[in-house]
């Protein structure tokens, strides 16, 4: 079921609240979901009953995107949601506030600039600077956003979609802007778990390997296969680890 009624809030654009949760579901962000890894995501959480905010830039676009959800035993709520505007995520967290109380699983999907035509001695540090600020400090800004429904949880996940292209006992010399933001990405992750422990939220970098997307290209796996590595970080149980970094359910180096 997808929730398309929407109003204008001056610049934020944003769709109605909603009462309550279906029975048992979890309450979920994905950023950057109208498209790819991100919108992904968003279907097969929806399609196990769960609520899923899909977070995007462009409202008109998400719902285009979410239409084909309508079947979907779950709730899709499409959002405005910018990674670099903090006011869309406090938005997002005032409704969620209200209609909840709570939030089970923030999957900072979001991501830009995958710089296959740089090397790091002549890199575009423009580019740098837009990747580090979307990448890393997206995330970052999202948690603190969201941090206080997600200790509400109890159950809390956040899960930070990575790339094996930030790791740093396989880097290599290419696409410097998004190597380096990814691999910030899973620093921000070890930090993350180790500091919210306590509160039972557990924090994981996941790569979804090469994914035929906008971004990866043609020639790569479904896109199912490479939302699932994310949503197996999604599903672990309350002593599932933390602050680790997982390709299809398997540990990555970092």
């Amino acid at each position: 079921m997808v929730d398309d009624a929407h109003a204008e809030q001056g610049s934020t654009r944003h769709t109605g609240l909603v009462s309550e949760s279906p029975g048992g579901s979890r309450i979920c962000i994905v950023t950057g979901a109208n498209r790819g890894i991100g919108l992904e995501v968003v279907r097969q959480l929806s399609d196990r009953g769960d609520t899923v905010v899909l977070g995007c830039r462009e409202v008109d676009a998400g719902e285009r995107a979410a239409s084909g959800f309508a079947a979907s035993i779950g709730t899709v709520l499409v959002r405005w949601l910018d990674v670099l505007d903090a006011g869309s995520m406090t938005a997002i967290a005032d409704e969620l506030t209200g209609s909840f109380g709570r939030l089970d699983v923030l999957v900072n999907n979001a991501a830009i600039h995958y710089d296959t035509w740089q090397r790091p001695s002549t890199a575009d540090l423009q580019i740098v600077e837009e990747a580090w600020a979307t990448n890393v400090l997206g995330p970052w800004r999202a948690v603190h956003a969201f941090l206080p429904l997600l200790r509400a949880s109890g159950h809390g996940r956040i899960v930070n979609v990575s790339s094996e292209s930030g790791s740093l006992a396989s880097m290599r010399s290419d696409t410097p802007a998004y190597s380096v933001s990814k691999a910030a990405l899973n620093a921000l992750t070890k930090q993350l778990a180790a500091d919210l422990r306590r509160d039972r939220v557990l924090v994981n970098s996941v790569c979804p390997g090469w994914v035929a997307t906008d971004m990866g290209g043609p020639g790569g796996r479904p896109v199912g296969d490479g939302a699932a590595s994310v949503v197996w970080a999604v599903d672990l149980p309350d002593d599932g680890p933390t602050g680790g970094f997982f390709r299809d359910g398997r540990p990555v180096p970092f």
